[in-house]
């Protein structure tokens, strides 16, 4: 790994590892982040700012000016961990059974708490940060809440920036990649209702089993025959319920799944495909089909322009070999709440180290970072900021 001399101390490096293990060891899940929110807000009133709890739910808010007056910029972090055990053996580890810092949120936090402290001592830039910290980004919601609550009103920001440590991308590599970078994340309910009978005499009944596998089926061609090849989509059932009893057709049967896409034109047709194929085939089998089809994240776009500041900033990081600006996964990330309203950029921070054994992905029970990360990140982030405002 090789990267510039940054502008963050070794005391600055040392106390964002430590607020990282402090926040894994605590973690919170979506909007339970009051322990989490507290401690952020403590940390951003020692700056002397004035600081807005509450926002969103367990958001915490505070606007932080230069030295002059210019443009507005948000930076977000995410707060939440995840309902999963976790196995590492570290004296980090999660003391809360059940709950985990298995994305990485706790490094978000950390990274956005020192920028925010090193843009605090020297109000030599331009301009105005607000500094978003968000809660419940795992279950899609958290944005929109604070979106909700005023965070892109006075001031209204002129660009927005995130970034996630990065578990698919090694240690010293950065992720930026304009245009589509993550997938919107839907998902669908179909509870089919047909006919029960006995198995030995399916024709006295209707069956509703047979009704949902050609639907599973069906529903494949969303990608394999109604949408442009060079355009990427997927469509997942992942759970499917019916039956009691091996000798008895059920008169119900339902299923659960995920539908992701970047393209936004081809994401807002999907409800309507997805209805007409469902439908279609209930009726053409004699069932019914009730469908629940639900919106969580938007796809995560980021602007050109932005794509480019935060470019330059992390090749003056890493290197202009370790900038990856290809990047792109059907994973979804409520920060595109943000994108969709204000120009941006989403990073990816590489934080996989294979010679250590730090290769678990996100979400995984034995998840951990190398924590060289967290000041790759900041400094990224930092550079991006400044680039920015001098703009």
């Amino acid at each position: 790994m090789t990267t510039t001399a940054g502008t963050l101390s070794a005391a600055d490096l040392e106390e964002m590892v430590q607020v990282r293990r402090d926040l894994h060891a605590h973690p919170e899940t979506a909007f339970e982040e009051v322990r989490t929110s507290a401690l952020v807000a403590e940390r951003l009133r020692a700056l002397g700012l004035s600081v807005k709890t509450g926002v969103g739910g367990t958001g915490v808010v505070a606007t932080l000016r230069g030295g002059s007056p210019g443009k507005t910029v948000l930076l977000r972090a995410d707060m939440d961990a995840l309902p999963i055990q976790e196995e590492n053996d570290v004296p980090y580890r999660s003391r809360h059974d059940g709950k985990m810092h298995a994305c990485g949120h706790d490094c978000h936090t950390s990274i956005l708490l020192a920028v925010s402290q090193k843009l605090g001592r020297d109000t030599s830039w331009k301009g105005t940060a607000r500094l978003c910290f968000q809660p419940a980004e795992e279950v899609g919601a958290g944005a929109d809440a604070m979106i909700r609550d005023g965070v892109l009103e006075d001031p209204t920001p002129d660009a927005a920036f995130g970034l996630h440590v990065w578990q698919d991308l090694d240690l010293g590599k950065v992720g930026v990649t304009p245009g589509p970078f993550m997938a919107a994340v839907d998902e669908f309910t179909v509870a089919v209702t047909g006919k029960g009978s006995h198995a030995a005499m399916p024709h006295l009944g209707t069956d509703p089993i047979v009704c949902l596998a050609q639907m599973v089926t069906a529903l494949q061609t969303i990608a394999s025959r109604s949408t442009d090849p060079f355009q990427q989509v997927v469509v997942s059932v992942t759970q499917i319920s019916a039956g009691t009893a091996f000798n008895i057709l059920p008169p119900n049967a339902s299923m659960n799944g995920t539908v992701r896409v970047f393209e936004r034109t081809l994401w807002e047709s999907l409800p309507g495909r997805f209805e007409r194929i469902v439908q279609g085939v209930a009726h053409a089998l004699g069932c019914t089909a009730e469908i629940r089809y639900e919106r969580h994240n938007r796809p995560t776009t980021n602007d050109p322009a932005m794509t480019a500041i935060a470019h330059a900033a992390a090749a003056e990081v890493v290197g202009e070999a370790n900038v990856v600006s290809d990047l792109r996964t059907m994973g979804g990330e409520d920060f595109s709440a943000f994108l969709a309203r204000v120009p941006g950029c989403f990073i990816a921070v590489g934080s996989r180290n294979v010679s250590t054994g730090l290769v678990h992905g996100h979400h995984h029970p034995r998840f951990d970072v190398d924590e060289r990360c967290l000041s790759i990140g900041a400094e990224v982030l930092l550079g991006t900021v400044r680039r920015f405002l001098a703009s």
